[in-house]
C-alpha cells in the first residue's frame, strides 16, 4: 500500500490531462481507484454502505459509461476518486481505528462483521 500516494498523483496528472486519455485508460484508473477505496475502507473498518449515496457507487457508473461521459464528467469523478483515495490513506497511514456502535448493540446488514 505504500504505493497509494503515487497513485493519488496518478489520478490527479489524468485529471488534467483527461483530454489526452482513452476512455479504456479512464475506466482502468476509476476501477482502480474503486479497488484501493474498497481496500482502504476495509482496512480502516469503515463498512460497504452498498447504497445510492456511496461514491463508489457513482464511480463505478462513470467507469461503466467512460466513453460517453464529457471531459469535464471525467475530470470531476478521478478528482473525487484521488481525494477519496488520500483520504482514506491519511486515515490509514495515521493508524487510526474505526469502530462502529449501533443504538441496539446489533450491526445493520449493511455492515456484518463490524464490530
Amino acid at each position: 500500500m505504500s504505493s497509494v500516494p503515487s497513485f493519488v498523483s496518478e489520478l490527479v496528472r489524468a485529471a488534467n490531462a483527461v483530454e489526452l486519455l482513452t476512455s479504456r485508460e479512464i475506466e482502468g484508473l476509476l476501477f482502480r481507484a474503486i479497488a484501493t477505496i474498497r481496500d482502504l475502507r476495509g482496512v480502516t473498518g469503515i463498512p460497504v454502505v452498498g447504497t445510492g449515496h456511496d461514491a463508489v457507487i457513482g464511480l463505478t457508473s462513470l467507469a461503466s459509461s467512460a466513453g460517453k461521459a464529457s471531459h469535464h464528467e471525467i475530470r470531476e469523478g478521478l478528482l473525487a476518486a484521488a481525494d477519496m483515495v488520500r483520504t482514506l490513506w491519511i486515515v490509514v497511514d495515521s493508524g487510526t481505528e474505526i469502530s462502529l456502535t449501533f443504538s441496539d448493540g446489533k450491526p445493520d446488514a449493511t455492515s456484518s462483521g463490524v464490530k
